[in-house]
C-alpha cells in the first residue's frame, strides 16, 4: 500500500551542497573527512518517493559510509560540467556511477537545461530542418519532446536516436576518465512498474549493452541489475508522495527495487573497501 500524502511532499530529503557546488543532493549532509564511497547518478540513486535509497541500504551492509550523489533528474551532462565533484571525489575510497539515460543531454539536435537537464531548453537548426513540420514552443520537457516525435515522425526519429547514443558513449568515456580512483558502474534495467510500457523503450533510455561494452573498460567492475518481476510489480508499494505525484512514482524503482541493488552491490563493494 503506497503512503500518500495531500502537502508538498511525504518525505524531507533534506537536500544539501558539498564544497562550492550549486548541485542539491540529498541529505543529510555526510562527512568527507573520513573513508566513504560516492553514489553517483540520478533519481534514481537520489531515491525519490522512497526513505531508505539503495546508498544508505549498501552503507548498512558494508560498514563505511556511502555518500548519495543522486541529484534529480539528472543526465551525464550535471557530473560533467560541475567542476566541483572532481574535487571532491578526489577523497571517495570507490565510486559507484548509475548509468543514466541518453535522452537528458545537449547534443546537436538540442540543448537541456545545465543542472536540470530534463528540462528542454531550445532546437538547433539541424533539429529544425530534419523536423521542419514540428512547433518546439509546445515542449517544456525531453522525454515529452522525443514522445511526441517517435510517434510523429519514426522515420526521422532514427537519426535523432543515433545522435543521441553517439553523444551519450563519448560524454560517459569522458566522465569516468575524470572520477579518480577505483569505479563501478551501475546498469539498472528496466525497473518501472511493467504495466508502464514506455514507447521509447526501457531504462536507461536508449542505453543498449552495445553502448555499455564501449564504456565497461574504463570501469573496474560493472554490475547488472535487472529487478525480479515481483519487486516491479510492487508498483508503489512503501512510496512516499503526494496524491497528485502517483503518475511520477510509478516510474521510479520502489522500496523492494532499492533493497536488489544493495543485494547485488554490497559484495562487490566489501571486496574493494
Amino acid at each position: 500500500m503506497a503512503f500518500e500524502y495531500p502537502g508538498d511532499g511525504a518525505l524531507d530529503y533534506f537536500p544539501c551542497r558539498y564544497g562550492k557546488s550549486k548541485l542539491l543532493f540529498r541529505g543529510p549532509r555526510r562527512r568527507l573527512d573520513v573513508p566513504f564511497v560516492s553514489a553517483i547518478g540520478g533519481s534514481e540513486t537520489y531515491g525519490k518517493f522512497v526513505e531508505t535509497p539503495w546508498p544508505e541500504l549498501v552503507e548498512q551492509k558494508i560498514g563505511m559510509q556511502v555518500v548519495n550523489f543522486g541529484y534529480l533528474n539528472a543526465g551525464i551532462d550535471v557530473f560533467l560540467h560541475e567542476p566541483q565533484m572532481t574535487e571532491i571525489l578526489q577523497k571517495s575510497h570507490v565510486s559507484v556511477i548509475q548509468l543514466m539515460g541518453a535522452q537528458n543531454m545537449s547534443n546537436r539536435f538540442y540543448a537541456v537545461h545545465p543542472r536540470r537537464n530534463d528540462r528542454f531548453l531550445r532546437a538547433s537548426n539541424l533539429m529544425r530542418a530534419v523536423f521542419n513540420d514540428v512547433d518546439f514552443t509546445e515542449f517544456n520537457f525531453t522525454r515529452h519532446m522525443l514522445t511526441a516525435l517517435q510517434r510523429r515522425a519514426p522515420d526521422r526519429f532514427d537519426s535523432l536516436a543515433q545522435e543521441l547514443q553517439m553523444a551519450w558513449v563519448s560524454r560517459m568515456n569522458k566522465l569516468l576518465d575524470r572520477i579518480p580512483g577505483r569505479k563501478v558502474l551501475l546498469s539498472l534495467h528496466d525497473y518501472g512498474d511493467p504495466a508502464q510500457n514506455d514507447p521509447l523503450g526501457p531504462e536507461p533510455l536508449m542505453v543498449t549493452k552495445d553502448m555499455l561494452d564501449q564504456v565497461r573498460a574504463r570501469a573496474d567492475v560493472v554490475v547488472e541489475i535487472e529487478p525480479s518481476m515481483q519487486a516491479r510489480r510492487s508498483g508503489t508499494e512503501g512510496m512516499h508522495f503526494a496524491a497528485m505525484e502517483e503518475p511520477a512514482a510509478l516510474t521510479m524503482p520502489g522500496p523492494q527495487v532499492h533493497d536488489e541493488i544493495a543485494e547485488a552491490l554490497a559484495p562487490v563493494l566489501a571486496k574493494m573497501i
